[in-house]
């Protein structure tokens, strides 16, 4: 990407994310240098219902935003006097939640004239990694892996992204959140299950890795659920003891298979040496030991972020805003909430 004058100087850049159960603001300088990250959760108010109630969400958002601006600003020892650009999540997510970030960020940029970005929360997740990883560059591979996407990712240069492979049906995380209602350990279902893993065995029951037909870095993990809910089902009615940890270790490492054997396929195919995971999951231990391991194998560099920074959050949002606006996009103040908007567009 070729950079412009805007480049020559600190682009500070405010950013809002609001797409799901976390409202988020954050404050990051030249796409990379964080000053600031808030992020007020929902988890422990959507346990009470085991899962996002979207209606409570958005309101819970209304009742934080103006909070979490200010703590941003005021933790990056800046004002809106500072702010070169704002950057918002406009999509995918809730339509409610994302509604609450985009009309907060439309109402700061119109009152001081200040320019917007919109920015899609896909390609914020794989921005995570250009915070903590000042060496990393386009080209390379990124997989996002998060409570309602899964996504294996081509990052042809800043902004542009080819598509290898996405879900079709349920994302691993909300396999993981299905899977623990089901053997009890409630919501949110994979830190829960990361934990009650580690006490069981992972190839004591075989549960099945999917391959799609005409796909072969599309993922599917509905089936692996269902066949996780069969394998209760069936020792309830046989009257067998269920094994809470081995089924949850069982199921991870299915998961777990699946993506790391796309994503070794992938670098194979296209002679990548970077590959980079980001989204909720991505914080799982066991999977990202396992992605480790893998690209320790083949010779590739390998990148996370933090826990802190696969969670939904706005530092992402920051970087990729950065990239955005330097390359001269800006949104109208007609920018809307695009609940099923696609990578891309």
């Amino acid at each position: 990407m070729t950079e412009n004058t805007e480049t020559k100087k600190e682009i500070k850049i405010l950013a809002i994310e609001s797409s799901c159960d976390e409202t988020a603001a954050a404050v990051v300088v030249n796409g990379r240098d964080l000053r600031s990250n808030v992020i007020s959760s929902q988890i422990a108010l959507h346990t009470l219902y085991g899962g996002v109630v979207p209606e409570i969400a958005s309101r819970k958002h209304i009742e934080k935003i103006n909070q979490v601006i200010e703590q941003a600003l005021s933790d990056a020892h800046m004002t809106l006097d500072d702010i070169d650009a704002i950057g918002v999540t406009y999509g995918p997510g809730l339509v409610g939640a994302l509604l609450v970030g985009v009309a907060e960020a439309k109402a700061i940029a119109y009152a001081r004239n200040i320019p917007l970005v919109g920015v899609h929360h896909i390609e914020g997740h794989i921005s995570a990694n250009y915070i903590e990883n000042k060496d990393l560059e386009p080209p390379f591979l990124a997989l996002v892996v998060s409570g309602g996407h899964t996504h294996l990712v081509r990052v042809v240069d800043y902004g542009k992204y080819e598509i290898l492979g996405r879900t079709r049906d349920d994302a691993a995380g909300e396999a993981f959140d299905k899977v623990a209602r089901a053997i009890g350990l409630g919501y949110p279902g994979g830190p829960k299950i990361e934990k009650v893993s580690h006490e069981g065995d992972p190839h004591s029951i075989e549960f099945p890795r999917a391959k799609i037909v005409g796909g072969v870095y599309d993922f599917s993990f509905s089936g692996l659920k269902s066949a996780v809910l069969n394998y209760l089902n069936g020792c309830r009615m046989k009257g067998l003891e269920i094994n809470q940890a081995d089924v949850a270790a069982s199921f991870q490492q299915a998961v777990t298979d699946v993506l790391v054997g796309h994503a070794e396929n992938a670098i194979d195919e296209f002679k990548m040496d970077k590959f980079a995971i980001a989204g909720g999951v991505a914080s799982n231990g066991i999977i990202r030991h396992a992605m480790e391991e893998m690209c320790a194998r083949k010779g590739v560099k390998f990148y996370r972020p933090s826990p802190i920074l696969c969670t939904d959050n706005a530092a992402m949002i920051g970087a990729a805003a950065y990239y955005d606006f330097i390359a001269g996009k800006r949104s109208g103040l007609d920018l809307n909430a695009v609940p099923n908007l696609k990578l891309g567009e």
